[in-house]
């Protein structure tokens, strides 16, 4: 009975249900039918591919198109679909979980703040979470397909295929692409890259915010205090990121310099909203200045919204961190943030998984130079897209040996379940003690 509990767990279920869905994955893509010779795949490109869709991160060892039969395209796609439902889906349970947990005050709060996550709820949530995935994906299949047929001269079921399979991989922030380039070719053809975007960007806005919208989006007063900080975040880091990158590759021959004026801010824009954890790209990565790998590598670290398919340590975590050293220069008692105090919970909760990010970064940064002797610049673009499973590459992934490919591959799967994990298990183990230990004041700075 012990062990039993301790798999229901929701810091041991994600994990262990995601690893499931890896295993299966890669037993299925090292099937002979899953390649066009009828050879099966290596156990590593197997295990890597079927890590990435799962954790949909969108690095890859091996091309897709070419690699792949349509049968293991198919794999990979259902792989994206699971992992992106069952973060959402798991994460909205292990907040239900959380909130049961919690004293009768503190559960009354919480439902109060979120206005979605209810004891009473589970079922219409998860409802809703299909509900929206689906119809935001549908919409793109859509768009994609007319545009692909009409305007590039596909046939139908090609268009349809190639529909079907970047919304899905666009909406769970995935990355994955049938082309060889990722979406280089539509560079300047905003009919493809416009709504993929805005399929990444309601991707990584996050489960609860998006609910949030269908239910008062005219209504911005009951907005909850999670909904403002993701709303004011991404809206203040999609035109960050796309100022930099144009000032910093404007005149750069090797990625915008060859480009319209026009087609040079549909390219800064797509670039400067791809690092938050989409994992496409209309330029090439390998051909951009170091300047502009060091602003992705930060937007990486940051990531999406909580409970979404995004990745990083998410964009709440980044802000409230933000929010709690502005109040410490304006020598303020308590953190506000829109009106709100911020519990100390929270403020070590975010300290927490800010500080575990650095760390994944940072050692896996360390074993990928001793590895592979990779300088410095290009294993920390690497590492941080693998361990915020954002799936774009300055182009070493492929030609990295097999263990620094598993190292890869492992950052995946941390990145995936860690902050989520991490923000579960310190919630559940808060606890009231009755006495206070004195007080003692190190020097600080």
């Amino acid at each position: 009975m012990p062990a039993r509990r301790a798999l229901q767990h929701p810091a041991r279920l994600l994990p262990l249900a995601l690893l499931t869905v890896i295993v299966i994955g890669t037993v299925l893509l090292m099937l002979p039918v899953s390649r066009p010779g009828g050879e099966g795949a290596t156990f590593v490109a197997a295990l890597f591919t079927a890590t990435s869709a799962t954790c949909i991160t969108g690095l890859a060892v091996v091309e897709t198109p070419t690699y792949w039969s349509p049968f293991g395209q198919v794999v990979i796609l259902t792989l994206i679909q699971v992992g992106g439902f069952g973060i959402m889906g798991l994460a909205t349970l292990i907040g239900v979980f959380v909130t049961r947990r919690l004293g009768l005050t503190t559960r009354l709060l919480a439902q109060a703040e979120s206005k979605t996550l209810t004891l009473g709820e589970v079922r219409r949530i998860l409802t809703r979470v299909a509900l929206i995935m689906l119809t935001f994906e549908l919409v793109l299949t859509v768009a994609l397909t007319l545009r692909l047929a009409l305007g590039h001269g596909y046939g139908f079921g090609k268009a349809l295929w190639h529909g079907v399979f970047h919304s899905v991989s666009a909406f769970n922030n995935a990355g994955f692409a049938l082309y060889g380039d990722s979406l280089e070719r539509f560079v300047s053809d905003p009919w493809i890259t416009l709504p993929v975007a805005a399929a990444v960007i309601a991707g990584g806005l996050g489960f609860p915010v998006l609910i949030e919208l269908t239910r008062h989006l005219r209504r911005p007063g009951r907005w909850s205090l999670h909904t403002k900080v993701t709303l004011f975040g991404t809206a203040l880091l999609l035109p960050i990121g796309m100022l930099l990158v144009l000032a910093l590759e404007w005149s750069n021959p090797a990625t915008f310099g060859p480009l319209g004026v026009p087609d040079k801010l549909l390219a800064g824009f797509f670039q400067g909203m791809t690092p938050r954890s989409s994992g496409f790209n209309t330029v090439d990565y390998d051909g951009m200045s170091t300047e502009t790998w060091t602003v992705t590598t930060a937007l990486m670290f940051i990531g999406g919204g909580s409970a979404s398919t995004a990745g990083g340590i998410k964009v709440t975590t980044f802000f409230l961190l933000g929010f709690v050293i502005l109040a410490e220069v304006r020598g303020d008692q308590d953190v506000a943030v829109f009106d709100r105090r911020l519990p100390v919970a929270a403020q070590r909760q975010a300290l927490s998984i800010a500080l575990l990010g650095v760390g994944v970064v940072g050692l896996g940064t360390l074993a990928l130079i001793a590895m592979t002797g990779q300088p410095l610049d290009r294993a920390l673009f690497e590492v941080t897209s693998a361990a915020t499973t954002t799936g774009l590459s300055t182009g070493i992934t492929s030609d990295l040996t097999p263990s620094a490919q598993l190292l890869l591959a492992v950052l995946m799967f941390v990145g995936r379940v860690g902050p989520a994990v991490a923000a579960a298990a310190l919630a559940l183990r808060s606890r009231r003690r009755f006495y206070r230990l004195p007080e003692g004041r190190p020097i600080i700075g």
